[in-house]
């Protein structure tokens, strides 16, 4: 959780669990604000983007315990210290090609409006800020031209671009039983 300690940095840890740093340098204020800070991580080849707002924790692979009748991009569940958390694997969600896991994949553990869903990425980057005025629109193509897709924009921060995921709507299901449009009758936690 982010307080007003400041920004986290990333730290492997011993067994491949990865834990926010806390840096007393950086504070929060007018200039520094947490609507514009976005924790980026790698998918395949490019770099995405969800606001910090959202992540609790970040955590290391661990055994996921298949449950039936989902999509095939939510992998099942985790017992993270008690708690039963749902999640689901970004490149599957994605329609990329499967890949392995290895130590460098984690699990970024997400409240999306108070239901905790993770999230299963190739390696997490860095937080980096990035003002509104540095995110393009999200471009109108493919299935997405009615606005309904999951990329929010382009956000840049000196030469890297990250593409900004509207984790409200990654999150939804829509496999013809949910709505698909982020109510929780779609949402894949909502029945944990």
């Amino acid at each position: 959780m982010l307080g007003q300690m400041g920004t986290p940095e990333i730290e492997v840890k011993s067994r491949g669990q990865m834990e926010p740093n806390y840096s007393n340098d950086l504070v929060f204020n007018d200039e520094n604000n947490i609507e514009e800070m976005y924790l980026t991580f790698g998918v395949g080849s490019e770099d995405y983007g969800i606001g910090i707002g959202h992540v609790t924790e970040i955590v290391g692979m661990q055994r996921i315990m298949q449950v039936p009748d989902v999509p095939p991009f939510i992998k099942g569940v985790i017992n993270l210290r008690g708690k039963v958390i749902p999640v689901m694997d970004v490149r599957c969600r994605f329609n990329m090609d499967e890949k392995a896991y290895t130590e460098r994949t984690v699990i970024i553990v997400l409240d999306v409006a108070s239901v905790p869903i993770g999230l299963i990425v190739d390696n997490v980057s860095e937080v980096l800020e990035i003002a509104p005025s540095n995110i393009d629109p999200a471009p109108k193509f493919g299935a997405s031209r009615d606005g309904s897709g999951v990329i929010r924009g382009l956000g840049r921060s000196g030469d890297r671009v990250a593409i900004i995921l509207d984790i409200d709507r990654m999150v939804a299901i829509d496999d013809g039983r949910g709505r698909g449009d982020g109510s929780d009758e779609s949402h894949p936690a909502a029945s944990h």
